[in-house]
This record gives structure tokens, C-alpha cells and sequence, in this order.
């Protein structure tokens, strides 16, 4: 089989596998971690191990990871623990980009992908305990003990020691046996000494989303909400800009075509987060709105491809056709759902404030 054809399915995979996430959280970011553990195999299976893979694998990884932070604005209930993955999730960022500017691979066991494993964490105990119980020390408690005893370890073994999972298997008979037993007596310790210590069950397994607060679950209820809290400068805009500014830095130093100065980069993302803003609040403004968010990203698509046309008209690019068009896709993608579950959050927040003042008068 052609590589062409293993790589764009693998590539596919990786680009759709992510929006589970937003669905079914645990399920679709532990999906998402066993694709990225075992795709370098399955290119070496067809006999190809391509020399651009950390970049890709990277790159990759930031899309899911940036997919699996938009997710928290839909379904975290707890927002002392969204506010430490917020932390947590930034910081990597700016770790990859600062390894994919310097290739200096001690900043990425600096800036260790701790969200991660702490999404995993979130959502494993959201399946079975109500999470708003828990206090902003549980989590960053949680956070800490997963940078400390599991993403530093792992780190050094990927970024700096360089070994790879698959090819320790094959180089030492003893490396499998020693991993089977240690996750053996890991899962003995945690049903022996954990499971007595845990709380009683809240509720049965939930492994789909919550839902949404039925005061914004609607697609009109949102477009309400953005025509009266809506703003072009405000703190989402700066967030999406990061968000998205990052990633494309990231994939920019991937993409064999691509040269585009980083500065320049977060400036035209800037730019067009600025006038995705205006124009959605122009539409909800006027009551318009969807509940499909294929047709809002369709919709986005179309309307950001009318704005790269016009900008190349009166500016002119540098960048090849179809780098734009992935940039383009890749920006309405994750705008798109950014600005559908934004919304979300901050009606959780303002709500919680609202409480926490009746409790204070009270």
C-alpha cells in the first residue's frame, strides 16, 4: 500500500478522532492517546518510518489536546479545577512552541503536558462522583502528584533520554514482563488501599457529556447571550487568539511549505479572531442562529474563505494555496466550536458568582 494512502488515513484519523472528545470525553481523549501511541508502528508495519514524525506527532497532539480544552468550556461543572487545567494547558503550549523555535528538548520536560493526564483524571472521577464537591486544593493537589510522579518520568523518556515504546519492546526481552507487572501492582494498591478510602458512588457511570445548563442548551439562547455579553475586545478574543496563535506556530514549523515569520502568524490570527468576533456578534445581533454545528462551520468556512480572498487581493501572501486552505480549515474548525461553548462557561461562571453573592448577603 502506498505510504500516501497510510499516512492520509492515519492523518484523518487523528484530525476527526479528536471531536469525540467533546461527546464522550474519557472515551474520546483515551482514543486519541492510543492512536498517538501506536501510529509510528503502523507506518513501520508498512515499512516507512518517516523522518518528519516528532514534528507531525507534535503537532497533532496540540490539536487533540487544544479540541480536549474546548470541551472543558462545554462540560466542566467544577471551575476551580477548569481554572487549573487552563493553567496547565497554556503552559504546555507555550512550551512546545518554545521547543519548536530553540529544539531545545529539556523545555519540553520543563513544560510537561500535564493537562492531559489531568483531563483524564477530571473525567475519570466526573464518571462516578458529583465533581463540584471537590475544592480547588484537591485539584491542584491532583495536578501536582500527576506532574511529579508520572508526566516528568515520561517526559525524560520521550524528550530527552529519546527512546521510543516500541523499539525498547523489541531491544529488551525483560522491558514488557517489567511493565506488565509493575501496572499489576499498581492496580493492586489502588484496589487495596484507594478503592476502601474512596466515597460511596454519586451515581452510575456517565461516560457521555453533561448537559448543558438549560438556560443556554439552545442554539437561540446562546445567540442571546452573545448579543448581550458579547464583545469584540475582551477576554475570549485574547484566548482564542493564544489558542489558535500557538497551535499555528506549532503546525507552521511542521508543514515543509510553510515559512511564515511567528509574529506574523499571531498577528493574522489576531486579526481574523477580531473579525470572526465582530461578525458573530453582528449575526446574533439579528437573532440568527443554528443548532448544527456543521452548518455554523460550513457557514464560518465560507465566510472566512470571502475574508483570505479579500486580504490577498488588497495585501498579498507569501503562503501557498494549500497551506492557506489548511490554516483556514484548521482555524474554523476550532473557532467554531470555541465560540458555540464559550458561552457555556461563562454562563457557569457568572452563575456561580451570582451564588456566591445571594450566599454572602444571605
Amino acid at each position: 500500500m502506498p505510504f500516501e494512502v497510510v499516512f492520509g488515513t492515519v492523518l484523518l484519523i487523528r484530525f476527526v478522532l479528536p471531536l469525540t472528545i467533546l461527546r464522550w470525553p474519557l472515551p474520546g481523549v483515551v482514543a486519541c492517546l492510543v492512536v498517538d501511541g501506536i501510529d509510528q508502528s503502523v507506518f513501520q508495519w508498512f515499512g516507512y518510518d518517516p523522518p518528519f514524525y516528532q514534528g507531525y506527532d507534535k503537532a497533532m497532539d496540540v490539536f487533540y489536546l487544544g479540541v480536549a480544552y474546548i470541551a472543558t468550556l462545554r462540560n466542566w461543572v467544577n471551575l476551580s479545577a477548569f481554572s487549573v487545567s487552563r493553567f496547565l494547558f497554556f503552559y504546555r503550549q507555550i512550551g512546545v512552541v518554545a521547543f519548536e523555535l530553540t529544539q531545545v528538548r529539556a523545555l519540553l520536560m520543563i513544560f510537561p503536558n500535564t493537562f492531559e493526564y489531568f483531563f483524564i483524571a477530571y473525567e475519570a472521577i466526573r464518571a462516578r462522583w458529583n465533581t463540584v464537591r471537590f475544592q480547588l486544593k484537591f485539584w491542584v493537589v491532583a495536578a501536582a502528584l500527576i506532574w511529579i510522579f508520572i508526566k516528568l518520568p515520561q517526559e525524560y523518556w520521550i524528550h530527552i533520554a529519546q527512546l521510543d515504546f516500541t523499539d525498547t519492546v523489541r531491544d529488551y526481552s525483560w522491558f514488557l514482563p517489567l511493565i506488565v507487572a509493575l501496572s499489576l501492582v499498581a492496580l493492586v494498591l489502588l484496589w487495596v488501599f484507594v478503592r476502601p478510602r474512596l466515597d460511596p458512588a454519586d451515581h452510575r457511570w456517565q461516560i457521555t457529556a453533561p448537559p448543558v445548563p438549560a438556560a443556554i442548551d439552545a442554539a437561540g439562547e446562546r445567540t442571546a447571550y452573545m448579543a448581550r455579553y458579547g464583545r469584540v475586545w475582551s477576554v475570549a478574543s485574547l484566548e482564542k487568539t493564544l489558542l489558535i496563535g500557538l497551535l499555528f506556530v506549532i503546525f507552521a514549523s511542521v508543514l515543509p511549505t510553510t515559512d511564515l515569520n511567528n509574529l506574523r502568524l499571531f498577528g493574522w490570527v489576531g486579526v481574523f479572531v477580531l473579525l470572526n468576533a465582530a461578525i458573530s456578534l453582528w449575526v446574533a445581533r439579528r437573532a440568527y442562529s443554528t443548532e448544527s454545528v456543521l452548518a455554523s462551520f460550513v457557514t464560518r468556512l465560507a465566510v472566512n474563505f470571502g475574508l483570505v480572498v479579500i486580504l490577498e487581493i488588497v495585501f498579498g501572501t507569501e503562503t501557498s494555496v494549500g497551506d492557506m486552505l489548511f490554516f483556514l480549515f484548521l482555524f474554523s474548525v476550532l473557532i467554531t466550536l470555541y465560540d458555540r461553548y464559550r458561552p457555556v462557561y461563562e454562563y457557569r461562571f457568572h452563575a456561580m458568582k451570582a451564588d456566591d453573592a445571594g450566599t454572602t448577603t444571605g
